[in-house]
């Protein structure tokens, strides 16, 4: 701490070549937006990826043990749904057809993919406050509840429906009518969602097996333990489903993206080649300031300062580095995401964690650099300059 309260001889050697320090803050800034943009686009695929896993009304859920993701679903006999019932503890059951069909927008008249849930109406499958007040109008056949906040190519479907209280068009070449409106938001799997009855559901995908489902949802009763009720569901049933809490079924989801493409792979690409840019970046301005100012260490050394503090002195330069480029990188950043969600829809967002995060691996990257440009500091030998 003492060294710290010395004269600021590493901050007096950055102001000194303004210019020099312009240039690093700016290397620092646009290495660390480059890690910012690289991990807000991953964390908003995961988010997007499992936020329709968090939101289903369960507290058990029963899948094909093949299953990987809403992109690619795969069924199982709706018996062994049924066959829960017979556990203690367990209140009522749900089953959930997942597919994917071509919404017509009325106004260009093409079709884009969408994500079909079919749910019983009697029974909320989601906790979106917009799906549980709007369960009666999809009773009907052909009446589906729509996503706002997907992609704008669907159509202008929320603020019409709004303005009007009905909208029309097609599904899979089905006319079907909206009767309500929820915000799920797209994913990198899916544009937007549609929810309706299991009966629409059936018509709209005509070739789908009403005894194969998806997604089985379980409610347990208030008193009943879901670790030991799953513990024997496990233990009881066959082994052609999974027995899962929503939240791991979530991270089969997301366990998807990360691994099972090559998408987490290419942010977290991104991210080590922001770090590594950073890195060269602050490492030659250290090594040109050492260099630059060497006799006037080698002096500092004659006069009885010794490597230790003038080695803190470098890595104090590259602190003031690594603080000076993440500020402006940090406000940049927001903004950009901003205009990421606006153009994708995606929720991408800045989170304490993710900045805490960038902020430590800018020190990381910073300090590692001084600690390379301290070999050519400990050159500095008074003896060659005088």
């Amino acid at each position: 701490m003492k060294l710290f309260l010395k004269t600021p001889l590493a901050w007096r050697q950055l102001l000194k070549e303004r210019t020099r320090l312009l240039v690093a803050v700016a290397g620092i800034t646009f290495a660390d937006m480059l890690i910012f943009i690289q991990m807000g686009f991953e964390g908003a695929l995961f988010d997007a990826a499992i936020k329709p896993h968090r939101s289903l009304q369960a507290d058990l859920v029963l899948i094909n043990p093949q299953f990987q993701t809403l992109f690619s679903v795969k069924s199982f006999s709706r018996e062994r749904l049924y066959q829960t019932l017979g556990y203690e503890g367990v209140k009522s059951v749900s089953p959930v057809y997942i597919g994917t069909g071509q919404w017509r927008n009325p106004e260009t008249r093409l079709e884009r993919a969408i994500l079909v849930w079919g749910i019983d109406p009697a029974k909320s499958a989601f906790n979106f406050p917009e799906i549980q007040n709007n369960l009666d109008p999809i009773k009907q056949l052909n009446q589906v509840l729509f996503d706002q906040a997907g992609r704008p190519e669907y159509g202008a479907v929320g603020e019409i429906f709004q303005k009007t209280g009905k909208f029309e068009t097609e599904l899979n070449n089905k006319n079907v009518s909206v009767k309500g409106i929820f915000s799920n938001g797209a994913s990198f799997a899916a544009d937007g969602n549609v929810i309706t009855s299991d009966s629409t559901f059936l018509q709209i995908f005509p070739e789908r097996k009403p005894d194969r489902i998806e997604v089985g949802l379980i409610t347990l009763n208030a008193d009943a333990d879901p670790q030991k009720v799953q513990a024997q569901m496990i233990a009881g049933l066959p082994k052609d489903i999974s027995v899962l809490t929503p939240e791991e079924f979530a991270q089969i989801e997301k366990a998807y993206w990360a691994s099972g493409t090559g998408i987490g792979f290419i942010f977290n690409l991104g991210v080590g080649v922001g770090f590594i840019v950073g890195i060269v970046i602050v490492y030659q301005i250290l090594y040109s300031d050492v260099s630059d100012h060497l006799p006037e260490y080698a002096t500092l050394k004659a006069m009885g300062y010794t490597d230790r503090y003038l080695l803190v002195v470098l890595f104090q330069e590259a602190l003031f580095l690594a603080f000076l480029g993440f500020i402006p990188s940090f406000l940049l950043s927001i903004g950009l995401y901003q205009l990421a969600y606006t153009a994708t829809m995606l929720p991408i967002f800045m989170n304490l964690q993710r900045a805490i995060t960038v902020f430590i691996l800018t020190v990381i990257m910073c300090t590692a650099s001084g600690a390379i440009a301290m070999r050519k500091l400990s050159s500095a030998d008074p003896a060659d300059i005088f």
